[in-house]
């Protein structure tokens, strides 16, 4: 953000990481401090209420272990709160859980922030790696206004190996839904933008988050009856759409399962 009349050396920049609590947007936050320290370092996460309880602690050692200013955000409602007042719910297509409670509410207090800060610049950092810089050139089309860079996607360029092991050199345990083999650590790992391989390792793995999912699906289609599954399963040449008690019984009857259609966690950029 420019001001017009002040002079540029007195403009303060400042840092804004949006700190997902997964890996990437650590390693993203640690580039940050150390290429411009932790004074004007903020790191902004945005809760939809879904996390997964070991986020909850890996969140704050996360943050101490990089610096700055933790900065905790909630709009309040759940993923499926905002489906029922949509009357729509999310798919791997349209995730507008993510806008209304990830996007909206970080580019908000950005907004906030610059509005109470004049004399002050703003850079915001995503966690996002040279594998996906895509993303980084969505975001970017999305908001024109921002100046956004991705760290990760910058030279010496490293592989998700090369994270865990510097995490694990920095003595931070990693959460515990990668050890159970999901790529992200955002929702609970229970996404409606996941395919039927993660699905079947919540089911797996967290059975009693599962039944949660699967009674708050139920709830919801029968309040919103034109509300769709999001689950997709090609039967016969055809797209047949699962309930989450559907593709259940599935698994339970030892019925094949795509492990490799895990979907995408594409929140808050796509």
């Amino acid at each position: 953000m420019r001001v017009m009349g002040v002079r540029q050396d007195r403009l303060i920049m400042k840092h804004i990481v949006s700190f997902s609590g997964g890996l990437g947007s650590w390693m993203a936050a640690k580039r940050v401090a150390e290429r411009y320290g932790t004074d004007n370092l903020y790191l902004v996460f945005t809760d939809v209420l879904f996390e997964d309880e070991d986020l909850y602690r890996f969140l704050p050692e996360a943050a101490e272990n990089v610096g700055g200013e933790l900065v905790w955000i909630t709009d309040g409602r759940t993923p499926y709160d905002v489906f029922r007042e949509k009357r729509y719910m999310g798919n791997t297509r349209t995730a507008h859980c993510s806008e209304a409670l990830k996007s909206t509410p970080f580019y908000k207090w950005v907004d906030d922030f610059m509005a109470d800060n004049p004399l002050e610049e703003v850079i915001i950092y995503l966690g996002i790696d040279w594998t996906e810089s895509h993303r980084l050139d969505n975001a970017r089309k999305r908001r024109p206004k921002y100046t956004i860079e991705a760290p990760l996607c910058d030279k010496p360029l490293l592989s998700g190996v090369d994270i865990r092991e510097a995490l694990k050199g920095e003595g931070i345990d990693l959460p515990r839904l990668y050890k159970m083999g999901f790529s992200h650590n955002n929702c609970g790992g229970a996404c409606v933008k996941a395919g039927q391989g993660q699905w079947e390792r919540v089911l797996k793995e967290m059975p009693e988050r599962y039944r949660k999912h699967e009674r708050l699906q139920n709830e919801l289609m029968d309040d919103v009856p034109t509300a769709r599954p999001f689950l997709r399963m090609v039967v016969d040449g055809d797209i047949d759409y699962l309930t989450l008690t559907d593709f259940r019984r599935h698994v339970e009857d030892n019925k094949q399962v795509d492990a490799f259609d895990v979907g995408g966690c594409g929140c808050f950029i796509d």
